[in-house]
């Protein structure tokens, strides 16, 4: 890599683009770089990926949008969290602004932000893929180890059911009073202070994040991280990548500083997560009318209630998901859920919890009595479902269409009275849905309101903080972007996609370790094709 650009004196691997000796009195300054291996990306893929192929001898340089914010950023304040470390300020959404999208931006990506449950791939999901999209060579003893080795660097544990916090823990007394399985989660922390926190970033680096993890991994090895640089497209000629292009941006982390750099590479690996790498990939031609890119997003579409409790139950604080249930996640033909707790602090509580005025007011002034418990569509496994679609628009940012299909608002409805039920269970003294208008479920008489509520989009909240496919993995070049072999492009020779967009179906867990296993697997399988 050409380092005579780094000009800062910092030996940390870390480097603002911004902080690059520009010559100012420029209108436009253009640096050039040549590492062996750039990765557009540093979340759960990328930074796997670069650890492992850095401690393979290459060099690599990871080349991230959002800023580098540490645990001395951390300081637990909402309005300051979505605006640096969420994608759009958290505000995302899908085109028709029916689902709310989570995504983190900042170094380490989304698993800044995220609230730490940790699944491996269930197997039928595996089998499914294996049937349905010729994906042969991923199975559940080909991962065991690949699983196992991440578990142990993140310590992955599972969290004993004592330390479930109020909202957790109704949850669970709510599925067994009904007879519904329900469990403790695994979650990637390391003395760990259950603050509640933890989709604004720890502030004492329990959470064991990219930015904590595989990172300082990959930058011990002698990689580089530069961060606030916004990789526009890639120029492609004659069947490989040849250079990537992007635009450094200013502190705030959003504005083009007319400085741009050029980044030339023997291998080129898109981490930029699902929705932005499928929009990158099209910026850069690689689209079209028949082309699968961009195509099979998928969201675990999820809605929510919130019951207010006689006994507090503050929940903010304590480790935000600690139990799940996957009682129905085999529904026969029907689109199967998964439950989990949401935590609720006060901005995103206003944002999310429903009604208008005096409704309003009083569930935020019900806030410290309130639980709130989620159930998560496992969408992608419908005959005829397709998911969602990918698109650029005129300014270049990606923007996801996604029209939620009869089967997930059945399942969606089927979701509100059950979570209506284990609440009540649990003893609250009020269940309050999403809808709009509210309606108010205080004994079991009540659930027949739900018969005739409204499930239709802008008529009860809907949100994803787990986007899946886009550039999925296929043995079909016609159906698929990506090799399941090496994640590799089906048609540009040097190109890879190593994270969450390549999942040809959403999960039915949480998404991080799959991508963490996934990319740990095929980090070694490109460095041994290399060598």
């Amino acid at each position: 890599m050409s380092r005579a650009v780094f000009e800062d004196g910092k030996m940390d691997g870390f480097r603002d683009a911004n902080a690059m000796g520009w010559d100012r009195k420029m209108i436009e300054w253009t640096r050039r770089l040549t590492p062996e291996v750039c990765i557009i990306g540093s979340g759960a893929g990328g930074a796997v990926a670069a650890a492992t192929l850095a401690g393979a001898g290459h060099e690599v340089l990871v080349v991230e949008e959002g800023g580098h914010r540490t645990r001395k950023d951390f300081n637990m304040r909402e309005d300051v969290a979505f605006r640096h470390l969420y994608e759009e300020g958290g505000a995302r959404a899908t085109a028709d602004l029916g689902v709310s999208i989570l995504q983190g931006r900042t170094v380490g990506g989304t698993t800044v932000v995220n609230w730490t449950t940790s699944f491996r791939t269930p197997e039928p999901v595996l089998q499914h893929w294996r049937d349905h999209f010729g994906v042969a060579e991923l199975d559940a003893a080909t991962l065991a180890p690949h699983f196992a080795a991440v578990e142990e660097r993140l310590n992955i544990r599972e969290i004993p059911l004592e330390e479930s916090n109020r909202n957790n823990r109704l949850l669970y007394d709510g599925c067994q009073a009904l007879g519904l399985a329900a469990a403790p989660t695994r979650r990637n922390v390391k003395q760990c202070m259950k603050s509640g926190y933890c989709g604004m970033g720890c502030p004492i680096d329990a959470k064991q994040s990219m930015l904590v993890t595989y990172l300082p991994d990959a930058v011990a090895r002698g990689a580089t991280v530069l961060y606030r640089c916004h990789i526009d497209r890639l120029d492609i000629e004659a069947g490989r990548v040849v250079r990537a292009r992007g635009q450094v941006l200013s502190e705030d982390g959003h504005t083009p500083t007319g400085a741009t750099l050029e980044i030339e590479a023997k291998h080129f690996i898109v981490s930029a997560g699902a929705i932005n790498s499928p929009a990158l990939l099209i910026r850069s031609g690689l689209g079209g009318s028949s082309s699968p890119l961009g195509r099979r997003t998928f969201l675990h579409p999820t809605v929510g209630v919130s019951a207010r409790h006689k006994e507090i139950v503050e929940p903010y604080y304590g480790a935000p998901q600690s139990i799940a249930s996957h009682a129905l996640a085999h529904r026969g033909n029907q689109c199967g859920l998964f439950l989990e707790t949401a935590p609720i602090h006060p901005m995103l509580a206003a944002l999310s919890l429903p009604g208008f005025a005096e409704t309003h007011r009083r569930e935020m002034l019900d806030l410290p009595y309130l639980s709130a418990h989620i159930a998560l569509a496992i969408d992608g496994f419908g005959a005829t479902e397709t998911g969602g679609t990918v698109q650029v628009r005129p300014s270049g940012a990606p923007q996801l269409d996604y029209v939620l299909p009869p089967r997930i608002w059945e399942a969606i409805r089927t979701a509100v009275r059950k979570l209506a039920e284990i609440d009540l269970a649990a003893g609250a003294e009020v269940v309050r849905t999403g809808h709009d208008p509210v309606i108010e479920i205080r004994s079991q008489a009540d659930l027949a309101k739900l018969d005739s509520a409204p499930y239709a989009t802008g008529r009860i909240a809907v949100f994803s903080a787990h986007v899946m496919g886009g550039c999925t993995m296929g043995a079909d070049p016609i159906r698929s972007v990506v090799r399941p072999s090496d994640l590799r492009h089906h048609r540009i020779a040097n190109l890879y996609v190593i994270d969450g967009s390549v999942l040809p179906t959403s999960l039915g867990v949480n998404p991080q370790e799959t991508i963490y296993g996934i990319a740990h697997w095929v980090a070694g399988r490109l460095h041994a094709s290399w060598a």
